[in-house]
């Protein structure tokens, strides 16, 4: 089986297994996607949904968020981690989309990762949930999971988004990431994959090998500990 027939056969496999897939983030506009992905950085999404309503009717437009005081923001997204970097990064984007778009958020990747905070990770997100455009959003689990497929061996998300574009079917890549996301929280885990239960058993090639190792390695362990 060819890269190109594997990625394919994950697409059905995945869409079958997460008929919804969707962005865990909750949102309503453009401009809160764009800052509740910034504050999700070493976030869970669940932490920043918690954050985000309280922050979004304090502030509620492009310009309210460029003119905030920092300290302030940062208050309200204390809990996320990293909220100085956060809080400063958000006024200062908001800051660059008032002064360079408009106040509008822009729909390509190029023009989004010039904005303080934005890598392609993010850019991405936006591009593709919000515009329906064809996105790649590489992220931990993507990583991890698309290895373990054998499109890769490397840890360049930048790499990987192009391997990646080049593999999926451009209608299904924002898709595609989502899903890979639900299954890498719920069976293709980092320490202990569940492959017996993956729909991927049948072609992936690493179809529990990990699994072996490391249960391999937790005998060990527990043989140590006696």
């Amino acid at each position: 089986m060819t890269d190109k027939e594997r990625a394919l056969a994950a697409v059905d496999a995945l869409k079958k297994e997460y008929p919804d897939a969707v962005c865990s983030l909750v949102y309503t506009q453009p401009l809160q996607l764009l800052i509740a992905t910034r504050l999700a950085a070493q976030c869970t999404d669940a932490r920043v949904n918690m954050v985000t309503p309280k922050l979004f009717d304090t502030y509620k437009t492009v310009d309210d968020f460029a003119q905030a005081n920092v300290e302030d923001v940062q208050q309200l997204i204390k809990s996320c981690g990293l909220y100085k970097t956060k809080a400063k990064d958000i006024v200062a984007m908001c800051a660059a989309l008032r002064d360079k778009f408009g106040g509008n958020v822009p729909d390509t990747v190029e023009q989004l990762v010039t904005l303080p905070g934005v890598g392609r990770k993010t850019a991405n997100l936006v591009v593709g949930d919000i515009f329906n455009k064809p996105a790649v959003v590489v992220d931990t689990h993507c990583i991890r999971i698309t290895s373990r497929l054998g499109f890769h061996s490397i840890k360049d998300a930048t790499k990987i988004e192009k391997i990646l574009r080049e593999l999926l079917p451009p209608e299904e890549s924002n898709d595609f990431c989502h899903r890979i996301v639900l299954h890498g929280r719920a069976v293709c885990t980092a320490r202990s994959p569940k492959c017996s239960i993956c729909c991927m058993q049948g072609f992936c090639p690493s179809a529990f090998k990990v699994e072996n190792k490391t249960n391999t390695k937790n005998k060990n362990k527990t043989k140590g500990e006696i």
